[in-house]
């Protein structure tokens, strides 16, 4: 039985990184490396306060202290400062649509390493799911006529940083505070460099791209947040089909707000996604309600026997 509030986070997350590039848009003048060093110091900063005031110091510290997760979440964080880099130069480039095939690969990755490292099984329904969704995968690939880089890079980077949160058994919160953590120095470092060589967005733009920087804290930790407890509720395989909803919303972005290219031949390969992301949708949400429906079905049998 997959988790519902697992479900109910692993949607927020990525409805949320769905209209990110409406976000990065509005600092398109800023170059990519110091929104990301920018990302990095706010998350810091929003998730150490977060970890104060939510009592989870002793824990934190304590993670610290244990080597393996320093190794694991400077691995971490390093996968996520590339494929936020990646992803924020590809929006502002006018690549989004190319960067949402990458995040339609990345489900069918997720997918297959939920069942070379976790075993996970699935149901004749959701194995004809993925196939049409590999389906799809596999046309559009092909009819980008080049090799997807950006996709590619996008789907495998994140897909990774997924399966190695899915192996510690460390939060979310933590484990977010410990990847910004271990990449604030860096970061820092750069944005102290910019600003006393005379350079830098922040504070020498207008006052709401200083506070669109500041808030790239807050867009980074949440859905993360979100996406952390999501990926130790529920299977791999239902967190990878899910998170079809994040490049379907920068598909229809990409082609309706920004006017990126979208020929009606490229369609087809969206519609077999879609249509696999339904079916799969659709089969859980049967299986939930039947679920619901024996547990009324046992109650009801079970209180006249308990009246007697």
């Amino acid at each position: 039985m997959t988790n519902f509030s697992g479900l109910i986070a692993a949607a927020g997350a990525f409805i949320l990184w769905g209209i990110l590039p409406v976000y990065w848009k509005l600092l398109q003048d800023v170059p990519a490396y110091e929104i990301l060093c920018h990302r990095m110091a706010w998350s810091l900063v929003l998730t150490l306060g977060l970890v104060f005031f939510t009592g989870r110091r002793t824990v934190f510290r304590q993670a610290l202290k244990e080597r393996r997760n320093l190794i694991t979440f400077t691995v971490t964080g390093l996968l996520l400062a590339v494929n936020w880099l990646l992803y924020i130069w590809a929006v502002n480039a006018g690549f989004i649509v190319e960067a949402s095939l990458g995040y339609f690969i990345n489900p069918l990755i997720n997918v297959f390493f939920g069942m070379i490292f976790f075993r996970e099984k699935m149901r004749p329904i959701q194995w004809f799911a993925l196939f049409l969704a590999f389906l799809g995968v596999l046309y559009l690939t092909v009819y980008y006529g080049r090799f997807p880089w950006i996709a590619l890079v996008l789907a495998v980077s994140f897909a990774t940083y997924g399966l190695l949160h899915k192996k510690n058994s460390l939060g979310a919160l933590n484990g977010l505070c410990l990847e910004t953590g271990i990449l604030f120095l860096p970061a820092a470092a750069i944005l102290i460099g910019l600003a006393y060589n005379g350079g830098g967005a922040f504070g020498r733009i207008e006052l709401s791209g200083t506070l669109l920087l500041v808030g790239t804290g807050v867009i980074t930790t949440v859905p993360l947040l979100l996406f952390g407890y999501a990926a130790h509720k529920i299977p791999l395989s239902t967190l990878g089909l899910m998170q079809y909803l994040a490049p379907s919303i920068n598909l229809l972005l990409g082609v309706f707000v920004y006017g990126e290219e979208f020929p009606q031949a490229r369609m087809i390969g969206f519609m077999l996604i879609w249509l696999a992301l339904a079916i799969f949708m659709a089969d859980n949400l049967l299986r939930r309600l039947r679920t619901l429906e024996n547990q009324k079905n046992v109650l009801a049998v079970a209180e006249p026997g308990e009246g007697a």
